[in-house]
């Protein structure tokens, strides 16, 4: 691009020149007689206005630039599970009795990136650290990025967890929780943010692992350090934790584990690094961090433990030139004989390549979101080929998801004997086959079509919706079938508790609330209902262990052969019906 008061934009008979900050300068009609002089002065003094604007601009956008290499990640699609509601926003403060940057009022909790130091040979480790505060704020700076500095000179890549806190209603977050605190009566372990925190940082990890290469990191190399309520998240991160968000190893920096927290260590523990030092009331009161250790040694699981005898409690990356300052060296000896900071090799490892092949997996499906939302490519060859229905055909077509598209790889025979065609896409939401509703369904012109949509909406894949708002798209689709004279028959969603991918939504109540719903909107319009939920629900509504692929949501072979009776009924009753 050239320079700004070189660059002319001839609008009409008359010359506007842009300057940086200050709108167009406008001149009289280029070539009237006797301007010409006035023109050339006004643009020479614009010029070296807009050299001075440039050089700030420059300066400004070098800025820009370098904070932003430091990559943010908004760890949920929209609102995050449990805080919809939540409207206050995130700020910081620094004028604090700390006398360091901390941040408040988090809703929306973020991922800041550490990448590991170039200057080092990487070693594919990382690290979710979650900075402490009183689940009211964090130090983002002594107990977040002073550690991430540090481990990045040992080749370890760094996530800085902002996980959700409690509500600030002035600017000193710190002196509120104090006050809060005396209070007679205050127990920190009560707090009803503490489930959300963890969720967060079960969230954090399952991040980073199913993004592992992306950021060259060997996935089973993902682990979680926690200062204070941070250790709180990291050290319950680990319960009812799957294969997905479990971190490989714990750091707990005087971490707060009251008696009303501490649980007794999975069969399955990471392990487990503990720092404190004896003069912190919180170790002396309740010896939180001794009693940690001890439930990893009575599981039979691997911890070391350092108790310094000065220190008290947020020593973090101070330096007090007494023995504290070094934990973090003990934690670098503990992580190297680990193995964690052994330089990685030329050669990928298994792991590596799984996770190579599922970030491309999401690359090619978050293409697909950009470039083809609803995927009406994924059957246009397949709907391309598929003749007229035949006299006398009963064409069927099934419209889905996921557990509509496994149907038809698990038990082709259901299909394939009944005539039945299968539009299943796997991780689609009710909107995207709404939108893809005529490719799919219409223009093959069958006589019914089964809609089988909800899961993915509840898993809030493509972002929050309303379970009224799933309704509303469900109705939709019956809508343009009727109208077209295809009819409509509508499936409940299937049981589920939660979902793998992601945690912590609680869905099993809110299924069974659109599953009414849907099944009164079918009575009153004279549509088939067909309920798989009540066929193959447990006594948590979630879906029965024997019937499920992955223990959650996804049918098995067992699971389809209990659908595959009454999905057959409703369709031979719909057929009947003028």
């Amino acid at each position: 691009m050239g320079s700004f008061s070189s660059f002319r934009c001839c609008v009409g008979a008359y010359a506007f020149v842009p300057v940086i900050g200050g709108g167009l300068v406008s001149a009289r009609q280029v070539g009237a007689p006797g301007d010409n002089k006035i023109i050339k002065q006004k643009i020479r003094k614009h010029h070296k206005t807009n050299m001075k604007r440039l050089a700030l601009a420059a300066l400004l956008l070098s800025a820009i630039t370098v904070k932003a290499q430091q990559k943010v990640i908004q760890l949920y699609y929209g609102a995050a599970p449990g805080s919809e509601k939540w409207t206050w926003t995130e700020a910081e403060n620094d004028d604090n009795a700390l006398k360091t940057k901390v941040v408040y009022n988090v809703s929306h909790p973020t991922l800041t990136v550490y990448p590991a130091d170039t200057a080092v040979q990487g070693t594919g480790t990382a690290v979710v650290i979650c900075p402490g505060g009183g689940f009211h704020l964090l130090s983002v700076e002594k107990e977040g990025a002073d550690a991430a500095a540090w481990l990045n000179k040992k080749g370890v890549t760094v996530f800085v967890l902002k996980y959700r806190l409690e509500h600030t209603t002035g600017t000193d977050p710190l002196k509120e929780f104090s006050d809060k605190a005396a209070q007679k009566g205050f127990e920190m372990d009560k707090l009803d943010v503490i489930p959300l925190a963890v969720a967060d940082g079960q969230a954090a990890i399952g991040y980073v692992r199913s993004h592992a290469a992306d950021y060259k990191i060997v996935p089973n190399q993902v682990g979680i350090l926690g200062f204070s309520a941070g250790g709180t998240v990291a050290v319950l991160s680990t319960i009812n934790a799957t294969a997905e968000n479990r971190p490989d190893f714990i750091g707990a920096i005087y971490p707060y584990i009251s008696k009303g927290l501490l649980k007794p260590a999975p069969a399955d523990a990471p392990p487990l690094f503990v720092a404190a030092a004896s003069d912190d009331l919180l170790n002396a009161n309740e010896q939180q961090s001794t009693n940690l250790y001890n439930a990893w040694l009575k599981a039979k699981r691997s911890a070391e433990l350092h108790i310094y005898a000065k220190g008290g409690h947020g020593f973090g990356m101070n330096k007090q030139n007494i023995p504290t300052d070094s934990w973090i060296d003990r934690f670098g000896d503990w992580m190297n004989d680990l193995g964690l900071l052994k330089p990685l090799s030329n050669e990928k490892t298994e792991a590596q390549k799984s996770a190579e092949g599922w970030a491309n997996l999401q690359k090619y499906y978050d293409d697909l979101v950009h470039n083809d939302w609803a995927w009406l490519s994924k059957y246009s060859d397949a709907n391309a080929k598929l003749s007229p229905p035949a006299p006398g055909e009963k064409r069927v077509i099934f419209l889905g998801n996921s557990i509509t598209e496994n149907w038809g790889n698990i038990d082709p025979r259901f299909f394939k004997d009944n005539g039945y065609i299968s539009r299943g896409i796997g991780g689609q939401v009710s909107a995207q086959m709404l939108v893809r509703f005529r490719e799919d369904v219409i223009n093959l012109k069958p006589l019914a079509v089964v809609i089988e949509a909800g899961t993915n909406d509840f898993a809030q894949n493509r972002g929050y919706i309303a379970p009224e708002n799933i309704f509303g798209n469900i109705v939709s689709m019956c809508e343009l079938a009727k109208i077209n004279g295809i009819k409509p028959i509508i499936g409940s969603v299937l049981p589920a508790t939660d979902f793998s991918w992601h945690r912590g939504l609680a869905p099993a109540e809110k299924i069974a609330a659109l599953n009414d719903m849907l099944k009164a909107y079918a009575a009153k319009n004279h549509f088939t209902y067909i309920d798989y939920w009540s066929a193959m629900v447990n006594d948590k509504k979630g879906l029965k262990v024997e019937l499920a692929q992955d223990g959650l949501v996804h049918p098995n072979l067992a699971g389809y052969k209990v659908m595959e009776p009454l999905a057959k009924a409703a369709i031979t009753e719909t057929l009947k019906k003028k």
